[in-house]
């Protein structure tokens, strides 16, 4: 996954572009993306695709020629989506151009203009004060013309039409945390399910922030009432403790299944929904208000490094990434495997020895967990209790819930509805 990382950290994104296409490349050599286009000037709900941008290159320079600022060593140095310039200036008017930082005056920030044409660069703070008050050739070899918003999307077919829905942002450029570890996390996911007969369909998205799950949604209204789980991914990278946002629902499954997952990891924490934040905020509108929560480590915009210079490869850990990605197949199997059942002997507690679902001598790891999931998954199985409410009003993980109810459907006193 880091490796991953590495390759498309350099590469320029935004909300359209060859940077957003040149990401998606790479990851259809792990996942088979669908890439749709959606055209410049196409309504979408209440937006409009924007132009689309790209750039080749961009710079400041001394009088000597120098350059004090290359886009091509890192490319937060320029204002996102800026229009083209090349020109001449003073000090004086290149400052009412330029972004800082002077609280954090070694980083560089990431700035963007999507919807208000203007030209403009980011420096460390550092870099500013250090201008000498002289002229400076600037140039910014950028195009915005009508074009279109790329976005991927993945779907894996599973034995129903439930879906799970799994969304990443795609639109930033070299930000490690916030935006790559998304990404990484969403494409491995992808590609260990692809390899599994699953119960659920899942649906990937590949999306560039806001106006991408926009799009995604005036686009496929029709598929809303499939998606029973959703999560969007993001900050998953560097190594503080893991933060879930619910659903506007609040008490969705999805949002049960974190809480409870949730519970055991150090200083991790539950937000409640805001209408504010990433693409959850989207999917959770009141017009489509679908169960879908925000999974990350430390929340945007509560850790300085977000949107600087900073969030780069050392930001991020591998080991961290690797954490994530456990959590999250823990995620899927508790979705996989909670089930609701029907006891089919009801009228007191069925003989459980002569079934062979009581070891005759103890010993066994776990064992009184075991026999005693047994008993709380034969009192509650109802039809109306998932194996995650028995599991939480027991107080037993639930892995040996599960297996434990496997086992009683094996023996024919459970049946699944």
């Amino acid at each position: 996954m880091y490796r991953l990382a590495e390759r498309l950290y350099p590469i320029c994104r935004s909300i359209t572009g060859n940077g957003v296409r040149e990401t998606l490349a790479i990851l259809k050599e792990i996942i088979p993306l669908e890439l749709t286009e959606v055209p410049s000037g196409t309504k979408v709900l209440d937006w409009e695709i924007p132009d689309e941008w790209n750039i080749k290159d961009a710079w400041i320079k001394d009088m000597a020629g120098d350059k004090i600022i290359n886009f091509r060593d890192l490319n937060l140095h320029v204002l996102n989506y800026s229009t083209p310039v090349d020109q001449i200036v003073d000090l004086e008017s290149l400052k009412e151009h330029l972004y800082t930082l002077p609280e954090y005056p070694q980083w560089v920030p990431y700035r963007t203009s999507y919807h208000n044409r203007q030209w403009g660069f980011c420096m460390s703070h550092n870099q500013m004060e250090n201008l000498k008050d002289d002229n400076y050739h600037i140039k910014i070899d950028s195009e915005i013309r009508p074009g279109a918003l790329t976005y991927g999307e993945f779907f894996i077919q599973g034995k129903t039409k439930e879906e799970v829905l799994i969304s990443c942002h795609i639109c930033h450029p070299s930000l490690c945390n916030d935006n790559l570890s998304g990404i990484i996390i969403a494409t491995f996911i992808a590609g260990f399910l692809q390899t599994l007969k699953t119960r659920f369909s899942y649906r990937f998205l590949f999306i560039p922030g806001t106006i991408g799950s926009i799009a995604w949604l005036s686009r496929n209204e029709n598929k809303l009432q499939h998606i029973k789980y959703g999560l969007v991914l993001t900050l998953l990278g560097d190594t503080s403790p893991f933060h879930y946002k619910k659903s506007r629902r609040g008490n969705a499954e999805i949002d049960k299944i974190m809480e409870y997952l949730l519970r055991n990891e150090s200083n991790s924490q539950i937000r409640e929904f805001s209408p504010y934040g990433y693409d959850e905020r989207q999917f959770c509108s009141p017009g489509f208000n679908l169960p879908v929560g925000r999974f990350s480590r430390k929340p945007h915009g509560e850790f300085p490094e977000y949107h600087t210079s900073a969030d780069n490869l050392d930001f991020v850990k591998p080991v961290s990434l690797g954490e994530s990605f456990t959590l999250l197949l823990k995620v899927i199997m508790l979705i996989e495997n909670n089930l609701k059942y029907i006891n089919l002997n009801p009228k007191g507690e069925p003989q459980l020895g002569r079934r062979g679902l009581y070891r005759q001598i103890g010993g066994e790891s776990r064992q009184k967990d075991y026999e005693m999931a047994l008993l709380w998954i034969l009192n509650f199985s109802d039809g109306d209790n998932s194996l995650l409410d028995i599991a939480i009003r027991s107080g037993i993980d639930f892995p040996v819930i599960s297996d434990a109810a496997q086992k009683l459907q094996h023996s024919s006193l459970l049946s699944a509805c």
